[in-house]
């Protein structure tokens, strides 16, 4: 791996990718440490300094741990997730929308900048929500203009981030959006290891826990590697043509169906739909409908892991059909003089890929789900909080292998040897 290393820094392209990622990042990080104008930093950190749980932890995770200090990146970048999300969704309720996607490049220009144009539409709502109810209580000097300049904070912080996450997307490595969650869990990592140490030397938290959750922690980071990397190979054959004086086809090779085609998008769409009440809720703190989701809707709730499982499953198959069209690709395949041994071209082969994909699909959509939602059930029945549970493990190890995956393409590009060889 030492090696692979010297060798893609060797590369300019890489290189420059590379440290544009990086970065990227760092400004991000530098923008977790800048609060919201006008906040009482220091009373907002004795108020939470011991909630790591419910709403706030769900907020702070997907915000990159900036929600719970109210930081210009509190809304993080889930508004624009939710933005992605609708306009998914809309394309399936709205012909004229699913032919603009089908339009190519210039169809999806028109559907980025549709989603750009709703994030900052979610953000402002989101943030005058937050700025009204939630926090209210830590602004210094309360009122219209400290609540103006506060939502003006966080939607353009917002904005910004998800003009950095498509500049990383673009000129970077990795999936931008992603990266920013990454960053933030992994920069929230020694003070969650301090603060279980802490706990452990207080006898507020036993040390056999602590292993159990050691242990827990590997199990999860090998089944996620091995679901991620898992794969269904659909074997091809292409028939022989005479093109003039030369013969083409007769190879044999294969379709991968991954068994999680979606990745990581599924939880993190799952999260940001369950964001939606609380959202709702902090534009009424202290009304019937905050303290039922306080109560429901919290981490350790039957009613929401349930939830958060279904709608990861859901997403898992709505992300991996948008991904994965079975008729193009059988289509494709027709146009192309190629066939699935024992198949028929045309439609009985699309029917056969949808009916494998299927298949596989469940095992990642179920693996997601209690991968997800174990630790929650893990932590009422032990009465322990893990801050850094099961969601948070397989944000990290996935964004870590697609990232891995993407500068291992750059090298196979370049015939270098790569990370996964």
């Amino acid at each position: 791996m030492l090696s692979t290393l010297r060798n893609a820094w060797k590369i300019p392209d890489l290189r420059a990718r590379i440290l544009f990622t990086l970065l990227m990042i760092v400004v991000f990080r530098l923008g977790s440490a800048v609060p919201v104008p006008g906040i009482d930093s220091a009373a907002l950190a004795a108020a939470f300094s011991n909630s790591e749980d419910g709403l706030l932890g769900l907020f702070n995770l997907m915000s990159g741990g900036n929600f719970k200090t109210f930081t210009i990146f509190a809304l993080g970048i889930s508004p624009y997730i939710t933005a992605s999300i609708v306009l998914n969704l809309l394309q399936i309720a709205f012909p004229a929308l699913e032919a603009l996607a089908k339009e190519g490049e210039t169809g999806r220009k028109k559907i980025v900048q549709y989603t750009r144009y709703l994030t900052v539409v979610l953000a402002l709502i989101q943030g005058i929500g937050f700025s009204l109810g939630y926090f209210q209580r830590f602004f210094i000097n309360p009122g219209a203009w400290s609540t103006f300049i506060a939502v003006l904070t966080l939607t353009a912080g917002t904005a910004f981030l998800m003009y950095l996450g498509e500049k990383i997307t673009d000129k970077g490595i990795g999936n931008g959006i992603s990266l920013f969650i990454f960053a933030g869990i992994i920069a929230s990592l020694p003070s969650t290891l301090l603060n279980m140490y802490t706990n452990v030397t207080l006898g507020q938290l036993n040390i056999i826990q602590v292993l159990i959750f050691g242990v827990l922690a590997v199990f999860i980071i090998m089944g996620i590697i091995f679901i991620q990397q898992g794969q269904r190979k659909i074997p091809v054959q292409y028939a022989k043509r005479v093109v003039g004086r030369k013969m083409y086809g007769g190879q044999t090779t294969h379709i991968p169906l991954k068994v999680n085609q979606a990745g990581v998008i599924p939880v993190i769409f799952a999260i940001s739909i369950l964001m939606f009440p609380a959202t709702v809720a902090a534009f009424f703190p202290g009304s019937g409908f905050a303290i039922f989701v306080g109560k429901w809707l919290g981490q350790t709730s039957i009613i929401y892991n349930l939830l958060y499982a279904l709608l990861i499953i859901f997403f898992t198959y709505f992300y991996t059909n948008i991904t994965f069209n079975p008729v193009d690709v059988a289509d494709r395949l027709k146009t192309n003089g190629g066939f699935i041994p024992g198949i028929r071209p045309g439609r009985p082969t699309a029917e056969h890929l949808s009916k494998s994909l299927n298949k596989i699909t469940i095992v990642g959509a179920l693996f997601l789900a209690v991968i997800a939602v174990l630790p929650n059930f893990l932590g009422a029945i032990t009465s322990t909080q893990f801050s850094f549970g099961g969601t948070s493990i397989l944000i990290v190890v996935s964004v870590s292998l697609e990232t891995m995956k993407q500068v291992e393409a750059q090298m196979l590009m370049r015939h270098y040897e790569g990370f996964l060889n």
